[in-house]
């Protein structure tokens, strides 16, 4: 920056007539400022109207962290789309979208002639069985008595074994469709069959309707369990080296803007989606406050650092070029009215975290020195109007 003598802030209020002697009221002032330096004088009254704010600085907490958007998943096994493993008519609707439900209960019921036809084909084969389970039992007898023909025996035993077949086939059928075998036997011949959730959870979606013919196989219901809804957020292959399981993400969730929902990476992706270049990691989240839905937009900073450093609120700092800039504070008596003093000095930042930045001196700072921690860009703009005007 180019040096001159003083710079008095005009943007408020009128020009500061310098008259009298100065003198340095600042106790904490650290360097001898000479007189050839860039300075900018604000009077004291001027403060409040720009919200300046002076004060010393000190060591922080701060984290650095990688950025990454991503979104709210559940583990496969905590969905289930559900259907029918028979043809039929929806005869009823249980649930409504939104509805909780716990694994096994009825979703619906289904109906079809067929239904009945497999019923009546058990009923009449288990008989056969039975029959043929007590020839075959007899014939067994007889053979190994030497009375009966070894041929007449072989005939039975491959009869018994293909009906015992036909009737276990059957009645896995019979389970598949929640049907109990023992009380088809006992004359309870039903038209409906029901069909039940695989898991507990919230009904996603309904996609029947009352007298509707469903296919087999076809989704009926849509089944979510959000109990262990986690975070699937997606980190580019620029950053991949710097997270790791057991690190923290902070992320806020699409919609609750302001509230910060923490959690824990126990997962972390071993190949990379090609568009984008970057991979999946998984976290699972620790204070679960809020609409948390699978599917929900997340964005989050992944904590991959934490140390203590001299830091500057983010308003303490300004940029020309490539430089960095803070500005120290000395308070000065000009006349009756006190003032204040400020001189650029150059620093290297680092993170910034939380509305704070990391500052890396270029040279030590000495203790209790003060500096601009609110409002740096007016005595920036001031410069570099000065700058300009001392440069035609």
């Amino acid at each position: 920056m180019k040096s001159f003598k003083y710079i008095v802030l005009s943007l408020l209020f009128p020009v500061v007539v310098f008259t009298g002697c100065t003198e340095n009221t600042d106790q904490g002032h650290a360097h001898a400022h000479g007189e050839g330096e860039d300075k900018v004088r604000f009077n004291l009254d001027q403060f409040a109207p720009l919200e300046m704010a002076v004060d010393t600085l000190t060591l922080r907490n701060m984290t650095d962290y990688v950025e990454s958007n991503g979104t709210l998943e559940v583990p496969p096994q905590n969905e289930a789309l559900v259907s029918s493993v028979i043809g039929g008519n929806i005869t009823e609707i249980m649930v409504i979208e939104g509805e909780p439900i716990g694994k096994g209960e009825v979703l619906a019921t289904i109906s079809h002639p067929d239904l009945i036809q497999l019923q009546t084909n058990y009923v009449t084969q288990w008989n056969r069985r039975e029959y043929l389970k007590s020839e075959y039992d007899r014939q067994e007898r007889l053979y190994k008595e030497k009375v009966g023909s070894g041929k007449e025996f072989q005939k039975v035993q491959a009869e018994y074994q293909s009906i015992n077949g036909e009737v276990l086939g059957l009645e896995a059928q019979l389970r598949l469709l929640n049907l109990s075998s023992k009380s088809i036997l006992n004359g309870h011949i039903t038209e409906h069959v029901k069909i039940k959730s695989p898991i507990s959870g919230f009904v996603r979606k309904v996609e029947v309707k009352i007298g509707q013919y469903v296919a087999p196989q076809k989704e009926l219901y849509d089944i979510v369990n959000i109990d262990h809804v986690h975070a699937d957020f997606m980190v580019y292959e620029k950053d991949i080296t710097k997270v790791k399981e057991g690190q923290t993400i902070v992320f806020t969730v699409e919609g609750n803007e302001g509230q910060e929902v923490s959690a824990e990476i126990y997962s972390v992706g071993k190949n990379f989606e090609e568009d984008p270049k970057a991979v999946h990691l998984h976290a699972e989240i620790e204070n679960k406050t809020g609409v948390l839905l699978p599917g929900m937009y997340i964005q989050g900073r992944i904590l991959v650092n934490h140390q203590k450093s001299l830091a500057i609120p983010e308003s303490g700092v300004v940029r020309q070029g490539d430089q960095f800039f803070v500005f120290t504070a000395v308070k000065m008596k000009v006349g009756e009215k006190l003032m204040w003093d400020f001189f650029p000095v150059e620093v290297k930042v680092g993170v910034t975290d939380n509305g704070w930045t990391e500052i890396i001196p270029l040279e030590p700072f000495k203790k209790k020195q003060k500096f601009v921690t609110q409002g740096a860009y007016y005595v920036l703009a001031e410069l570099k109007k000065e700058e300009a005007e001392h440069s035609h």
